[in-house]
Parts: C-alpha cells; sequence; structure tokens
C-alpha cells in the first residue's frame, strides 16, 4: 500500500513535467509550420522583383512602405528589412531544434551569427520606417513597433554576451526570447486573421487600421509569448508545483489552437492568394 501511495506521489509531478513539455513541443511544431508558410510567401512574392529589378522591385508589391523615389535610406530600409526576414523567420525554428544543435553544431554557431545580425539589422529598419515612412495606424502603433525593436536589440545583446562567456543554459534563454520577439511580425498577422475569422474584426477600424484589439495586439504580439516563455520556464523549474504545471498547460493548449486558426486563416487569406 505504502509503495503504491509513493509511486503515485512520483508520477504526479512526473507527468505534470511532460504534459508541459509536451505542449510546449506541439505548440513549436505549429508555429514552425506556419512559419515555414510564411517563409515560402516571402520567397515567393517579394524576392523574384527584388532580384530583377533591384529597389524598384518594391513597386507594386504589398508593402505599406515600399518602394519611394528619392527617398534612398528609406527604400534600402524597406528592402533589407524584406530580404533579411528570410533569415529570421525561416532561421530562428531551427536554432530551437535540439538535434541541429546537437548534430550540426557549426551550421548552429554560423546560423546563430547570421539570425542575430539579421534580427538587428531588420529591427533597426523596422523602427526607421515606422517613425519616417507611418502609413497606418497611429502613435500606439508606432510605440508598440519600437518597444518590440528594442527589445530585439536588448535580447540579441544579452544572447551574444552569454554566448561568449560560455554561459550556455542563460544564452538559451535569451535566444528564446530574441526568436519571439524577432517573430513579433508573424504572430502579429497570425493572430489578426485569426480573430478576424472568428469574430468577423471585432476592435478593428480597417479603414485607418485602428481600434482596441488592434491597440492590444500591438503589444500582446510579442509580450504575451515572451509571458508565456517565462511562465515555461518557471514550470520547468525543480521546485515549481503541480498546479503552476497544468494551469500552465490549460493556458497554452487554447493558445495553440488559436494559433493554428490563425496559421490557417492567414495562409488563406493572406499569403497563398498572393503567391
Amino acid at each position: 500500500m505504502n509503495d503504491a501511495v509513493l509511486s503515485q506521489t512520483l508520477l504526479r509531478p512526473l507527468n505534470a513535467r511532460r504534459a508541459v513539455n509536451l505542449s510546449v513541443k506541439t505548440w513549436f511544431y505549429v508555429a514552425a509550420i506556419g512559419h515555414a508558410i510564411f517563409l515560402t510567401y516571402i520567397l515567393a512574392v517579394f524576392y523574384p522583383p527584388i532580384a530583377e529589378s533591384g529597389l524598384y522591385g518594391l513597386k507594386g508589391l504589398h508593402l505599406p512602405t515600399g518602394f519611394r523615389e528619392g527617398d534612398t535610406l528609406g527604400n534600402l530600409a524597406s528592402v533589407s528589412h524584406v530580404l533579411l526576414a528570410v533569415i529570421v523567420i525561416g532561421g530562428g525554428p531551427l536554432q530551437l531544434i535540439p538535434s541541429v544543435r546537437r548534430y550540426a553544431p557549426r551550421f548552429h554557431r554560423w546560423l546563430g551569427r547570421s539570425y542575430l545580425l539579421a534580427a538587428v539589422i531588420t529591427s533597426v529598419a523596422g523602427m526607421y520606417m515606422t517613425w519616417t515612412r507611418h502609413t497606418f495606424g497611429n502613435l500606439v502603433s508606432q510605440i508598440s513597433i519600437t518597444m518590440d525593436g528594442i527589445l530585439i536589440l536588448v535580447f540579441a545583446f544579452l544572447a551574444v554576451r552569454t554566448a561568449m562567456t560560455k554561459r550556455i543554459a542563460e544564452h538559451r534563454r535569451w535566444a528564446m526570447r530574441l526568436f519571439l520577439a524577432a517573430s513579433a511580425v508573424w504572430f502579429f498577422r497570425v493572430a489578426l486573421m485569426g480573430w478576424a475569422m472568428l469574430t468577423g474584426g471585432w476592435g478593428i477600424e480597417w479603414k485607418s487600421f485602428t481600434g482596441p484589439f488592434l491597440y492590444a495586439l500591438g503589444f500582446g504580439q510579442y509580450l504575451l509569448p515572451l509571458a508565456m516563455l517565462e511562465w515555461y520556464f518557471h514550470c520547468q523549474k525543480r521546485g515549481a508545483g503541480q498546479g503552476t504545471q497544468i494551469a500552465f498547460v490549460s493556458t497554452l493548449i487554447p493558445l495553440t489552437v488559436f494559433m493554428a486558426i490563425g496559421i490557417f486563416a492567414a495562409t488563406m487569406g493572406l499569403w497563398l492568394p498572393r503567391i
């Protein structure tokens, strides 16, 4: 009897921890598929005209901050933002796959360096365009985009610093934070289309691209994923309670379902029709 009770006591936290890991892996697989679809869209829609016509290839593309005659710096910021997005969107998920780190460490290191550089450049370019070429939203959206850009720069710096000092566990945590902050552009599109599909666009003024939902999403596109990541880190600690772990799983599952709906809606409504 005592052995049975002891076994149940040991299994409960183990099962809760397994549930945490399984829910996170499921979230990652779904997110990786969504990133791959977005990557395909970028390669198919933006790369051919830019490769053929350079900066002039931005003309006619689905970009609110595309080509502007005489604005060389702005055009360079726009084209770099688009071209380097391939590394950010495609390289981010690859960097987080344990087997890549284990079996291709050299590739992992070089991809990591490329990813960091691309994230920093696209962040600076994005903030520059936000304040010099703002064509939609309002001051709230400008502030939210700028905050994300600053977080990307901070996380990139800390990821590099911890890697250089061989604090690998800390480096991986900062790299995960960087991945979520740098993927905010993807989270925004997925959440926007998922919300539009489920609610018909409640809280969104499409003409001016403002409204309470967009204000919340402007900050939530990176703050919510980062908050869930910190919660996950807490659940991984030895002293994390089973209740905390179950609450985490119960929160992440519906968020993953919503993300899957958003990926489907964005694929069918935004990306696939333009390929």
